[in-house]
């Protein structure tokens, strides 16, 4: 139905690709392509912010790119992959009582790797008490703390909390149109959306969620009342809440 976008034989598949402003959890960067295109590609249309913080899982791992990066003045953490070569140079003392397994400046030793990304990078690993589980980051930051790091990891989620608001509230489950503008339309649609609501929270500081918000504005559609006064004196308690404050 979509063969614009098809992926596989049978299957077609389109992705919706964000950079999300921790600092409000709105978009800062969206970009939707059909499947085939990979997630490390999306590097190249970034306009990296000087002392920003990246934070990307492991599919955007490329040194060449997270090279780009670090001279243009940003910083990144992103989870290692496990076939990773380097070697350790040194090792600083790890917190332990925190998670922190060890923090260490290593340089890559792999043929290509060291070539594309020639300065010295730092890896942390840390274990997950609550999940059982073990990590390890790079990232090209040397001064915060260990903890710090896998901290920013952590805000990572938020992405997929934001994906999960969209697909569940937004309804984009199905399509209206199986053409490449219609699909993209309803995308773009439904981002817009979320942001509007977002910038309505923020500017009015309202402490309902934002899909408290985006019901009540739903089943007001031609009440003639301002924002403030129909999100305030409205009392809404949704069966079931999915927040993104």
């Amino acid at each position: 139905m979509f063969p614009w976008a098809l992926f596989r034989s049978t299957k077609s598949g389109v992705n919706l690709r964000t950079l999300l402003d921790l600092r409000g959890n709105i978009p800062a960067f969206i970009q939707v392509s059909n499947a085939k295109l990979h997630d490390v590609n999306v590097l190249d249309l970034l306009v990296p912010e000087p002392g920003a913080f990246y934070i990307m899982d492991r599919g955007y791992v490329d040194f060449e790119r997270l090279f780009l990066l670090h001279r243009l003045g940003a910083f990144f953490v992103v989870r290692a992959k496990s076939n990773i070569q380097f070697r350790r140079r040194y090792s600083a003392a790890a917190d332990k009582s925190a998670g922190v397994r060890c923090d260490q400046t290593i340089v890559l030793t792999g043929i290509e790797t060291r070539k594309r990304y020639p300065q010295p990078l730092r890896r942390v690993g840390y274990y997950d008490a609550q999940s059982d589980r073990r990590f390890n980051f790079l990232t090209n930051h040397f001064a915060v703390p260990a903890a710090t790091v896998a901290e920013l990891y952590r805000h990572r989620w938020q992405v997929e909390l934001f994906f999960k608001w969209i697909k569940h509230h937004l309804r984009i489950k199905s399509f209206f149109g199986a053409s490449e503008n219609a699909v993209k339309t309803q995308l773009w649609s439904a981002v817009s959306v979320y942001v509007l609501v977002a910038i309505v929270k923020k500017r009015l500081n309202i402490s309902a969620d934002l899909y408290t918000i985006l019901q009540i504005l739903s089943l007001t559609l031609i009440e003639k009342l301002p924002l403030n006064h129909l999100l305030a004196k409205t009392q809404y308690i949704p069966e079931n809440q999915h927040s993104m404050n």
